[in-house]
């Protein structure tokens, strides 16, 4: 049986690099063809070497180009993981335009669309930011916490805005699905360092030059860590391979703990940021049962790695 086909779109980012580096250590035991894309900068070799068995594309998420080189070298992907994103509150507070049409995939579901074989999973990753909404009782100045998947969304930033259109464009167009609505995501440093600024490495340096800094004590999260995410990502793409049954999921992802912003040591960066936006990861645990067996393999191996 040939092997199965995943494609990470913004792989040379936080996640998509560590995504990638995992799909390399387990081709020994779970073999799949692997490709992935970016736009910004082409590929930096520490990571080129570290995935010498995938196949980088360039590609421009605003308007496809790029996508009909993936269908000519690599085919119809199995799955899809979009890592891609702008992330950055600030940079979308000034660039709305710009993060609209990278954060709603249209051309990404365009190009899968294209295919006459309705035989590809997109895993596509959403944020927290869209969450702060008033719970019922509560008065203007109060917000709820742990929020459900099902709890109405009402984003404070360009950012989560941006997010929600997405997940909404691809609930309406797409037939096989998982949105993954995550948490700050924390981990070590990818193989080859990203520009952005990362949670813990961050506070790390604050701290080692004993700078003083000023903490929020009431904006809340449940930071996951990184492999966690990882881990959930590879579960998906095994029982879609393995089942072939079709989903319809949207995900909190987020880790068991509500920590607030002074607890994380994490900074204001300058554009107005949801209070409290715990989540509620019951509809994860339950998922992951369903599946158990896959889920449970890969934390095997993810921890004897």
């Amino acid at each position: 049986m040939s092997k199965k086909r995943v494609l990470v779109v913004g792989g040379t980012g936080y996640l998509g690099q560590h995504l990638l580096k995992r799909l390399s250590e387990i081709q020994s035991t779970n073999p799949h063809d692997v490709s992935f894309t970016y736009h910004s900068n082409p590929p930096p070799q520490p990571l080129l070497k570290a995935i010498p068995q995938a196949l980088a594309f360039h590609v421009d998420l605003r308007t496809g180009h790029g996508f009909d080189a993936i269908s000519q070298a690599f085919g119809q992907p199995h799955v899809v993981v979009n890592c891609a994103a702008l992330s950055v509150p600030r940079t979308c507070e000034m660039d709305p335009t710009a993060a609209m049409s990278i954060n709603v995939p249209s051309a990404l579901v365009k190009w899968l669309s294209s295919f006459t074989e309705n035989n590809t999973l997109l895993i596509h990753l959403s944020t927290d930011q869209e969450l702060e909404v008033m719970g019922n009782g509560l008065t203007e100045f109060e917000v709820k916490s742990f929020y459900k998947e099902d709890d109405e969304t009402v984003p404070v930033n360009v950012y989560g805005r941006s997010k929600v259109e997405g997940e909404q464009f691809i609930s309406a167009n797409c037939s096989n699905f998982a949105i993954l609505r995550s948490s700050i995501i924390f981990g070590p440093q990818t193989v080859s360092p990203v520009p952005k600024s990362l949670p813990i490495q961050w506070m790390d340096s604050v701290l080692s030059k004993g700078d003083k800094m000023e903490f929020f004590h009431d904006e809340f999260r449940c930071p996951v860590y990184v492999k966690d995410v990882v881990t959930v990502i590879l579960t998906l793409t095994d029982k879609w391979i393995s089942e072939g049954k079709q989903m319809q999921l949207l995900l909190n992802i987020g880790g068991p703990d509500r920590v607030s912003r002074a607890q994380m040591a994490e900074v204001d960066r300058g554009v107005k940021s949801p209070a409290d936006i715990s989540m509620d990861i019951s509809k994860l645990i339950q998922s992951t049962r369903n599946f158990s067996h896959s889920f449970q393999r890969w934390c095997q191996i993810d921890a004897r790695s």
